[in-house]
């Protein structure tokens, strides 16, 4: 088992008004974990793969990629984010 998954099977605060930020490519794999501890929103600074994107529609789960300094690209459920 890896330590992120541990850590997250030890966490008991509600996750649901927080973000999952990642430094790499979004995976299907990362947006499964983010829904199973309750994180409506995934931010990267790269890429999603084709499934991510596929899966964070089906599932109702935000995701932005290519986040970089005040530009991003909202791939699923824009309409969970605020506009300026």
């Amino acid at each position: 088992m890896r330590y992120r998954d541990r850590v997250r099977r030890t966490l008991i605060l509600p996750l649901d008004r927080h973000i999952l930020l990642l430094s790499g490519r979004v995976s299907f794999e990362m947006i499964q974990k983010a829904l199973a501890a309750g994180i409506p929103l995934v931010a990267a600074i790269s890429a999603p793969s084709s499934l991510a994107i596929d899966f964070a529609r089906e599932s109702g789960q935000t995701l932005i990629g290519f986040l970089r300094g005040s530009t991003m690209n909202v791939y699923t459920h824009e309409q969970r984010l605020m506009h300026s």
